[in-house]
């Protein structure tokens, strides 16, 4: 075992040692799912930051900027200014409504709505495009300790598995925020340490700068939905996924919400130059890779010391966004499929034990499609597109315009998916120029929505 992966191996104990031990005291779903309404400013920030910097924001925007060098900003920038959306417009409204009625998922909220089938074909939506990203964070984190120690990729992803479903399991929301906050301080001292003398290894700033592709701009990059584009992709993802949506029930007031989750996007868009330029100082360093997802290999490039921390950064990345996607699953499963189709008289003990196996099943089989899906930003790509196309017309229709009903929802529902599926087939996933498949299906599904509403 390398020192690199001892120190990794040690830090993911600490990890799992913290979550059983906030986990221990959990019993009620209010304290699994929404952290009984009590997180302030300070953790909502730690919550929705640790997890949003993830297995896409590190190995696969680095990936992204080996080949398509500034214009990968974009990955990270359009999450960022989603999350300004979430934190002055949608997260207010629906944080609002959620007090009021005591709802604890987001399938709560589109059954208050639009009624049950809306809820049941939302929740199965979930669960199918979740296991996607799942799958994804733990692809990334199989990267991290092959770079650490040569750990194969299967190995890696069950290690990661492993990790995340022990601390989340143990407590929800409750044990992932207080976990979020120390792998986010992780985060944050390793990137910053190990950056700048990544670009120096790599020739200085100025050095990097050259390695930009040619005809790559921080708007455009070589391929059509490359750079600005991402914008339609990832701007929705993080003001509709029902993750951060019920995060946001879990803040302790709007002023809380609004502040935390506003300098989590603030933030998101300031780490976004840090992949571009570790995944320029890659091409600098290590040209010719043969697979780009193991871009981050330039923080063997530093000191050991500040190499493992960088690593250990990357490690808590992939690790709290696998989490956040546990959230989802367990959540759903437990409170939108179970209590609202199988049994519906569940008791509040019966239900977060539910959440606890579907927690555990959702890691194992997150796991096994890592061998369906080996590429960070395949899956995340993936899970994306389904995410926006399906529920953007319902999670904005029922904030702002409600009327347009039960079946309104559901054709636009059903509209988003197959406008998504006939377009990527019929072009190879390219769509046609900068309109991307998810494009077409986001601009289907909330034209279905908006005619039903009128009618």
């Amino acid at each position: 075992m390398t020192p690199l992966l001892a120190v990794l191996v040690a830090y993911a104990i600490a990890l799992i040692l913290i979550g059983l031990w906030i986990g221990r005291r959990v019993r009620q779903s209010a304290d699994f799912f929404v952290g009984n309404r009590s997180l302030g400013m300070g953790l909502v920030f730690a919550t929705f930051l640790a997890p949003n910097i993830g297995a896409g924001s590190t190995v696969g925007a680095t990936a992204l900027a080996y080949h398509q060098g500034l214009s990968a900003w974009w990955w990270n920038g359009s999450a960022g200014l989603g999350s300004l959306i979430l934190a002055f417009w949608v997260g207010p409204k629906i944080w609002r409504e959620a007090t009021r009625l005591q709802l604890l998922t987001v399938g709560d909220f589109l059954e208050h709505h639009f009624g049950h089938t809306v809820r049941g074909l939302a929740a199965l939506i979930i669960w199918l495009g979740s296991l996607l990203v799942l799958c994804a964070q733990l692809d990334g984190v199989a990267a991290v300790l092959n770079i650490a120690g040569g750990v194969p990729h299967g190995t890696g992803c069950l290690i990661g598995a492993t990790v995340m479903t022990a601390y989340f399991a143990a407590g929800g929301i409750t044990s992932a925020a207080r976990v979020n906050s120390v792998q986010l301080f992780v985060k944050l001292l390793g990137f910053a340490a190990a950056t700048p003398l990544v670009i120096a290894a790599a020739g200085g700033w100025d050095t990097v700068m050259a390695f930009n592709p040619p005809g790559v701009t921080f708007w455009r990059g070589s391929l059509a939905t490359a750079g600005w584009p991402r914008l339609f992709l990832l701007g929705p993802a993080f003001f509709l996924s029902p993750a951060l949506l019920q995060k946001a029930f879990a803040a302790r007031d709007e002023r809380a919400l609004t502040r935390g989750v506003a300098l989590n996007g603030v933030a998101l868009m300031a780490f976004g130059f840090i992949p571009v330029a570790l995944g320029l100082s890659a091409r600098a360093l290590h040209p010719g890779l043969a697979d780009a997802d193991i871009a981050l290999t330039v923080l063997k490039n530093v000191p050991l010391i500040i190499g493992g921390l960088a690593l250990a950064a990357v490690f808590s990345a992939e690790l709290s966004a696998a989490d956040a996607v546990l959230f989802m699953l367990s959540t759903s499963a437990s409170q939108d499929l179970y209590r609202g189709f199988v049994r519906p008289s569940a008791s509040d003990t019966d239900l977060v034990t539910v959440a606890r196996w579907s927690a555990i099943i959702g890691g194992l089989v997150g796991f096994g499609l890592t061998f369906i899906f080996p590429a960070v930003l395949d899956a995340l790509t993936g899970f994306y597109s389904v995410l926006v196309v399906s529920l953007f017309a319902p999670i904005l229709g029922g904030l702002y315009l409600p009327r347009g009903g039960r079946w309104g929802a559901l054709a636009a529902m059903l509209m988003g998916i197959t406008t998504l599926a006939v377009t990527t087939l019929s072009t190879g996933g390219a769509g046609y120029g900068w309109a991307a498949p998810h494009f077409l299906g986001l601009i289907a599904s909330g034209v279905t929505y908006l005619i039903f509403a009128a009618l």
